[in-house]
């Protein structure tokens, strides 16, 4: 036996406040809740994705991501540019194709929210406006540190409390704990990892760890005034 079930229209944006909605549903539609624990999964990131795209598009100039020019590495870096950025982290960090290298890295390992939170933050902690300040703390709250964010960064229940319980009235400073603990997760995790990657190595057109940029010597054989084969180097 069918049965009707109303769709309350306020629920639709598309559609007029006056109009109301049916739709038939037979027995088998009436089991549909026991499949929602086998696809709730995929349901909530399918809703962390889009509520990532809306918050993206449709906030003011304050409210879009800034990483949104992290997207490829430069293939104009030169390999003694590279080098520079295995000095430190920090050294990484100063250089913009560091940064958008390393963001090409991480995406390979799904933790691109690391760096990009971190961005974030830096960003935010330039803002002078009130208004703008709490409109962007709201913003990486919402796609960082709450629990349903869809770039949640991964840090202590502690840190995260905190931040909740201030981000009503943010600081410039609210965020600072959670950064430092992100800087340190990729510095010490991801950092080295990098410098080890596909991504850095051909930068650096190195072969591998330890490897230098320059071609083997060749050795060519030659005859001494008494007739005897020596060989001496010849670089390339």
């Amino acid at each position: 036996m069918e049965s009707l079930l109303f769709l309350f229209p306020q629920f639709n944006s598309m559609a007029p406040k006056e109009e109301a909605y049916f739709k038939m549903l037979g027995p088998e539609d009436l089991q549909a809740p026991k499949m929602k624990d086998d696809t709730s999964r995929q349901k909530d990131k399918e809703r962390k994705s889009r509520l990532s795209l809306f918050l993206t598009k449709s906030g003011s100039h304050e409210n879009v991501s800034p990483h949104k020019e992290i997207n490829t590495a430069s293939t104009n870096i030169s390999p003694e540019a590279a080098l520079q950025w295995s000095d430190s982290f920090e050294e990484l960090l100063k250089h913009s194709d560091g940064v958008k290298s390393f963001s090409q890295f991480l995406r390979t390992e799904f933790s691109e929210e690391n760096i990009e939170f971190w961005l974030a933050c830096e960003e935010y902690k330039t803002i002078d406006s009130d208004t703008k300040l709490l409109s962007k703390a709201k913003y990486i709250y919402t796609i960082y540190i709450d629990s349903e964010a869809p770039k949640e960064i991964n840090i202590d229940f502690n840190t995260k409390t905190a931040i909740q319980k201030v981000i009503a009235q943010p600081t410039k400073s609210c965020f600072e704990a959670a950064q430092m603990k992100v800087y340190s997760l990729m510095k010490k995790d991801s950092y080295p990892r990098f410098l080890h990657s596909d991504i850095y190595l051909r930068l650096t057109r190195r072969k591998g760890p330890g490897a230098n940029m320059f071609r083997r010597r060749s050795r060519s054989c030659v005859f001494n005034d008494r007739g005897e084969a020596t060989t001496e180097p010849l670089a390339w």
